[in-house]
């Protein structure tokens, strides 16, 4: 595969057309996965889990990485449809702001937290990561839940992530990693239909997180449990295919599933699931 796929990642990558990307995805993605559009984590074939606890899961592992605090100020950098940042801010006590590209996921989340109750503590604003309007130091933690594999730039976002967080800050992110180049169509595909900027090895994330100022403090390779069931979530969503269809019509559904088509094309264990904290220097 290429170099872009497999490292810095190619710099045309058009930004609202990142926008768009989810705008198509994220309404369906958010009712067959309860507010969160991220990965599932299923600890073998017979887990039984339903699909938005599979997909909380993740939630919470990168939440416990973080070691949030009451009152803490909060980053989610590519937020979704908001039951994140509503789960972080009713369980931690944190304030919430969080930044996309989709109209949609702005508007879903703003409505779920204030549904919820904690619209005080979250607010989801139209923002891209790599230019964020608010001055150096402005966070305690940063969160990426797979936002960081749409970046054209993965130095410059990791860079304005250690400028947003105040000395000793915190950042957690999960992403997808490339665990083998072989059958390179296949994981071409994949890159396509998602999207990618980049689809860096585990060893590479963790050279981009330090060569951005970051001390790393804990990491895990989790892709056989998460892109390694992706037969597990497949069954799932296929058992609530009626449901979406009597919400958002069969050709809207249908189209849905052609436009992840290409997610599925590598074997399971070509697509790895990382998980970083780091911590800004505190001087």
């Amino acid at each position: 595969m290429s170099a872009e796929a497999a490292g810095t990642g190619p710099q045309g990558t058009d930004r609202p057309d990142i926008g768009r990307h989810y705008d198509e995805r994220s309404p369906i993605g958010d009712a067959l996965r309860d507010g969160q559009i991220h990965m599932w984590y299923f600890y073998d074939d017979a887990d039984d889990t339903p699909l938005p606890e599979a997909v909380h899961r993740i939630t919470r592992r990168l939440a416990d990485s973080l070691g949030l605090r009451p009152g803490e100020r909060l980053l989610d950098a590519g937020c979704g449809p908001g039951e994140t940042a509503v789960h972080l801010a009713r369980e931690h006590g944190v304030d919430v702001t969080g930044v996309t590209l989709s109209s949609y996921e702005i508007a879903a989340a703003n409505r779920r937290a204030a549904a919820a109750g904690v619209g005080h503590l979250v607010r989801a604003e139209h923002g891209d990561y790599a230019a964020l309007p608010y001055p150096d130091g402005a966070f305690d933690a940063v969160l990426a839940l797979e936002s960081l594999q749409n970046a054209p730039d993965l130095p410059a976002v990791l860079a304005e992530f250690h400028r947003v967080l105040r000395p000793g800050g915190r950042v957690s992110f999960s992403d997808f990693s490339l665990e083998s180049d072989a059958e390179p169509d296949r994981v071409a595909r994949f890159v396509e239909t998602l999207r990618l900027g980049a689809l860096p090895t585990l060893p590479r994330w963790l050279e981009l997180t330090r060569a951005a100022g970051f001390e790393v403090e804990e990491y895990t390779q989790c892709g056989p449990r998460v892109f390694g069931r992706k037969a597990t979530y497949l069954r799932l969503a296929l058992q609530r295919r009626e449901e979406l269809a009597a919400a958002f019509g069969d050709e809207a559904v249908a189209e849905f599933s052609r436009l992840h088509r290409g997610f599925f094309a590598p074997r399971r264990d070509q697509i790895g699931y990382v998980i970083v904290s780091a911590r800004k220097p505190a001087r």
